[in-house]
């Protein structure tokens, strides 16, 4: 999610017994574990440092094969975090898992994903570009790592313990009902309604080297950014109505003004 709230079930998210509130609990850690090692992952993965498989390794197989597995592996991961995120999704999950642990689901199925897509990527060599100069370079290395800190900030602005499911799953374990946060639009949330995407965009691209396996990777996942905040803000508008209809026109998407609107 983007803006400073989340779509929950509205159901109350309480367990009758003991045991199973205990096991959403336990589940809602592991799921966050799971989500907390591969981001960390991803960032070595898309930079280059400290993971065995990274997007910018040399070419290992055949051109048109390595894009066949890399476009399919990007579409794995689109259709899981677009479906899942889908209402009619969510009503279908919780016949098998209680409203209390869904988050935490989506949350490791996206992680699974991530993770085939860490371990069947197939790097692609064909240098796009290479900064070497010392100077620029390093400035791109942070320009980089300022767009994972947006993201994990902008969490946090969110409730990020909210978003990622344990919230809900503490809420369970304690018996106290589960009441959505409200809309509210903190820091970064004023200048672009999905600051969290911005950051994603600058971490993709941001980089000294760019490979056309990084080029592809970073291509398809902007064109998933762009039509996946079209259903997520259209689930935003039925949830909050004319309160994020007003938010929509006053800030923009992606890129913030630089000029303020004159009043009439």
């Amino acid at each position: 999610m983007s803006i400073c709230t989340m779509q929950a079930h509205p159901n109350q998210f309480i367990q009758t017994s003991r045991a199973g509130r205990v096991g959403v609990l336990a589940y809602g850690l592991v799921c966050y574990a799971v989500f907390l090692a591969t981001f960390l992952y991803a960032i070595g993965f898309v930079v280059g440092v400290l993971t065995p498989t990274r997007l910018d390794d040399p070419a290992a197989a055949p051109l048109g094969k390595a894009l066949v597995i890399n476009l399919g592996l990007l579409t794995l991961f689109a259709l899981q975090h677009s479906i899942m995120a889908r209402p009619a999704f969510k009503r279908r999950l919780h016949r098998v898992v209680p409203p209390s642990a869904e988050r935490s689901t989506y949350v490791l199925a996206s992680s699974l994903a991530l993770i085939a897509l860490f371990a069947f990527w197939q790097p692609m060599g064909l240098m796009i570009w290479n900064v070497q100069p010392s100077t620029p370079r390093v400035a791109l290395y942070m320009l980089g790592g300022l767009g994972w800190l947006l993201v994990l900030a902008s969490t946090f602005l969110i409730n990020h313990f909210d978003l990622f499911g344990l919230r809900q799953a503490w809420l369970c374990f304690r018996g106290i009902p589960y009441r959505p946060l409200i809309m509210k639009t903190p820091g970064p949330y004023r200048l672009v309604r999905h600051p969290l995407y911005v950051g994603w965009l600058i971490a993709f691209w941001a980089t000294p080297t760019m490979t056309l396996a990084h080029f592809v990777f970073a291509l398809i996942t902007t064109v998933y950014i762009l039509v996946a905040i079209q259903f997520e803000e259209r689930d935003l508008i039925a949830e909050h109505g004319e309160s994020y209809r007003a938010y929509r026109r006053r800030v923009p998407m992606l890129v913030p003004r630089l000029w303020r609107r004159r009043k009439n």
